[in-house]
């Protein structure tokens, strides 16, 4: 950009197409291609007519090993969870924001909305035919800004008793793109047993999957057309999203599901039995059981031939996923149950909790940790090479040199129940009612996202524009960072 300010033959050598097209490229930055044909619209069912009471249950995690700590209580799931006899305050269409933790100042102004007005629709957006690498990768950068400095708009997609919507807590959801289109749709798995797909330029729901599961959808995947939710039923349902009917119907887990993850090879899912099974595409055969954890397994992931798991006993471990073979065990990783992971060879994300958050390097152990030493436990220090990292604070130093401070960190103040990894940042959703998003390189806290949430937080996600989070309140929230940017040429 400065040697295009040159003059006019600097400038046409640096607004080059192929020069810009190799730096989004080499940052994964893609042009979305407007579609031919738009997709089908999917057959609607009819609104839910059962309502059950909400409690304080959080049926997706499992208990702690040899878990004790007076400050915390046990729900009848047998995790450690807060006191929540409080009742939650009544939502309606428009947002009501319960008191808690200050959101943090930022440099420009935020505003909350209740509708959907701050993202954009396809209809409205302007139509980009030929790819402009250029301006990809400035409202790339723009947007990355926009992370940074904590600008967003807050909007609903769902509140407690609109029409159509979940009727119980919401356990998980995921951002999902159609290849065939490029149209980006939400999926939410409820307490109220089903399966939702959300508009998210209308807020209307589009699909709901229904009539299988006996209990509540605590973890859902979506991948290529196929949809694999699990339930407290014990099963693993995988459905076909252009039928709308269940392909398989697994029933090998003793317990509660906690968490289903697949690719184009496998499907993995963990549950309270202490169990971790793994299944073979296209016909889904049983391949492993992987059973060295001692507490329950509550979240899994896959990333290539390696799978990740995290459990109540505060162990991370790594699995070879063609052989099942246990590479490496990771124990005591937190100082607490290990609730939520993400994975992303060679990164691992996990939450717990200890209300803190950890980002590892499985091919050299370095990362960060959000923890300072606790119970005055002397900080563990692992040796790489001359260099040392510290598990406190996530700093390197040699050997003999003064290390610098480590970067600003304000931590969770409860149990971290989702993360989600990316490129350049992590977010985090927890118990303590926010969303949290972090600089992915340092540990830094980048934003303290406050006042969408009367109630735990237990799901998030996120892309290069936007933050979903979901949790007992029966919100959808949506943090758009896009806000009067047209994004409608990038492929999300």
């Amino acid at each position: 950009m400065t040697c295009a300010l040159v003059n006019r033959r600097w400038r046409t050598l640096a607004d080059d197409q192929s020069l810009w097209k190799s730096l989004c490229l080499s940052r994964k930055w893609e042009w979305r291609i407007p579609p031919q044909a738009s997709r089908p619209d999917p057959q609607s069912c009819p609104e839910l007519e059962f309502a059950t009471e909400a409690d304080s249950d959080d049926e997706g995690m499992g208990d702690e090993e040899d878990s004790s700590d007076d400050e915390m209580q046990v729900d009848d799931s047998g995790f450690a969870s807060v006191d929540m006899d409080m009742p939650l305050p009544s939502s309606s269409s428009g947002m009501q924001v319960a008191a808690g933790p200050a959101a943090r100042p930022v440099r420009s102004s935020r505003t909350r909305r209740s509708t959907l007005s701050g993202l954009q629709s396809p209809a409205t957006a302007t139509l980009h035919l030929r790819p402009d690498f250029k301006l990809l990768h400035q409202t790339h950068v723009r947007l990355r800004n926009r992370f940074s400095a904590g600008s967003y708009t807050l909007s609903n997609l769902q509140t407690r008793g609109a029409p159509n919507a979940h009727t119980n807590t919401i356990y998980c959801l995921q951002l999902y793109t159609y290849p065939e289109t490029g149209t980006q749709v939400l999926f939410t798995g409820s307490k109220d047993r089903t399966i939702r797909e959300w508009d998210l330029s209308t807020g209307s729901v589009i699909r709901v999957l229904e009539g299988v599961h006996e209990s509540s959808v605590l973890s859902i995947c979506v991948h290529r057309g196929i949809l694999a939710s699990a339930s407290s039923d014990h099963r693993v349902v995988v459905w076909n999203l252009a039928t709308n009917k269940p392909i398989k119907i697994i029933r090998d887990h003793f317990d509660s599901v906690l968490c289903v993850r697949f690719d184009d090879r496998r499907l993995v899912s963990c549950s309270k039995d202490r169990t971790v099974r793994t299944y073979a595409f296209p016909d889904l055969t049983r391949q492993h059981v992987l059973s060295a954890h001692r507490a329950a397994v509550n979240a899994v992931a896959i990333s290539n031939n390696l799978i990740v798991s995290v459990s109540g006993d505060r162990s991370l471990r790594l699995w070879d996923a063609e052989t099942g073979a246990l590479l490496r065990t990771f124990e005591n990783h937190h100082r607490r149950g290990i609730a939520s992971v993400d994975f992303r060879y060679p990164y691992v994300l996990s939450g717990s909790s200890d209300k803190h958050i950890r980002l590892l390097d499985v091919s050299n152990l370095q990362g960060w940790y959000t923890s300072p030493s606790a119970d005055k436990q002397p900080p563990v220090v692992a040796e790489l090479g001359r260099g040392v990292i510290c598990e406190a604070c996530g700093n390197n130093a040699s050997a003999g040199e003064a290390s610098q401070p480590p970067p600003r960190r304000r931590a969770h103040e409860d149990l971290v129940r989702s993360v989600a990894l990316g490129s350049e940042f992590v977010v985090s959703g927890s118990y303590d009612f926010t969303v949290k998003v972090w600089e992915r390189q340092t540990g830094a806290l980048i934003a303290d996202l406050a006042g969408g949430h009367t109630g735990r937080i237990f799901c998030v996600g996120f892309d290069c524009t936007k933050i979903v989070s979901c949790g007992e309140d029966q919100r959808i929230c949506i943090w758009d960072f896009s806000h009067g940017i047209d994004t409608s040429f990038i492929k999300l």
